[in-house]
């Protein structure tokens, strides 16, 4: 035994590959491909097979519905936060902008859901990107709370103002033909912008976007307008979010105040700490975790907020880290035994 041991020694599974490359998957073998594809592929599979799991369950194929919308905020935060620097508490307002400008194009001008969705994405997100404009400059708390205004100040003003509906909202938007569409179309949508957003932020404007996170000034002085930067990537951010609306609207075939809830501003930033900021990946995982666990407490009302306190100081003080990056670390110092 001490015989065989001497000629075999324990070697972590990526060496081979963070020797010839790091970040360019140049690979010369399955087992290597495999190591590689398998993270990627757990969550794409998890997620398709989600739907067919619960057929028997209809309650919960809406909350994959659901939780495929919070996951669009959530990633929406991650990016403008961890990426571009600016801590976005506005989640309700690109919720809710998507969802009345989706359900005024469906009921007002008689539009289908695969015309209103993408527009409501591209018109809510210029929208919310000049709502933003004047408070691009700031940072920090000051930016953030700044954006969690625009929200109440939207819900405030159509209920005062008795406009779009008022307390009522917009009745008779057009629903999907088929669940399996709707949680399908959702699913897709969730893949489709988190990898783009994971390779738009490797690109050189990723580089970008994070020079003015870390060091505007210096990004400032290179010749690049700072504001301009942001804006756009404020807009990729609210035109993300204003998906989620559009979507949700036409899930629940009604827009109304409800969609400016401080829910869709809180629960994403919950996602991301318990999943894990700067991953992208980590706040969808965060989602699939914390959107049932509020669902099972529905009956408790508020005193589910009480519940995310405790989760968050669980995680922000035993893995502050995220489930995304602790599992990404751990993945990676899985060993084997090599002959010498």
């Amino acid at each position: 035994m001490e015989a065989v041991m001497a000629t075999r020694r324990k070697e972590r599974l990526d060496r081979g590959i963070k020797v010839r490359t790091d970040g360019i998957y140049a690979v010369s073998s399955w087992r290597e491909i495999a190591y590689l594809v398998l993270p990627r592929l757990l969550l794409i599979g998890g997620l398709l097979l989600m739907p067919l799991l619960l057929s028997q369950a209809p309650y919960w194929q809406r909350v994959v519905s659901i939780v495929c919308i919070y996951s669009l905020l959530a990633i929406s935060f991650d990016f403008l936060a961890h990426f571009v620097g600016l801590v976005s508490l506005g989640g309700a307002l690109y919720i809710g902008v998507g969802a009345y400008i989706a359900a005024l194009l469906n009921t007002h001008f008689g539009l289908p859901s695969w015309v209103t969705v993408p527009l409501s994405t591209i018109l809510g997100g210029g929208f919310c990107t000049l709502l933003l404009w004047p408070c691009l400059p700031l940072r920090g708390v000051y930016f953030a709370i700044v954006s969690l205004m625009f929200p109440l100040l939207a819900a405030r003003i159509i209920e005062a103002l008795d406009i779009f509906g008022g307390t009522d909202g917009i009745l008779g938007v057009d629903g999907f033909s088929s669940k399996w569409m709707e949680m399908y179309v959702l699913i897709a949508l969730v893949l489709l912008i988190l990898f783009g957003l994971r390779r738009l932020v490797n690109e050189d404007l990723g580089l970008v976007f994070r020079g003015v996170k870390d060091n505007d000034q210096a990004v400032k002085a290179s010749g690049i307008d700072v504001i301009t930067i942001k804006a756009l990537g404020v807009f990729i951010a609210s035109a993300i979010g204003c998906l989620g609306g559009a979507m949700l609207s036409h899930l629940y075939m009604w827009a109304g105040l409800s969609q400016f809830a401080l829910d869709f501003s809180i629960i994403p930033i919950a996602a991301t700490v318990v999943g894990g900021g700067g991953t992208l990946a980590g706040p969808v995982i965060g989602c699939l975790i914390l959107v049932p666990i509020s669902e099972l407490l529905r009956d408790f009302g508020t005193l589910r907020i009480a519940v995310y306190a405790l989760i968050l100081c669980g995680f922000i003080v035993f893995k502050s880290e995220g489930l995304m990056v602790y599992g990404s670390r751990k993945y990676q110092q899985f060993e084997r035994w090599v002959q010498i």
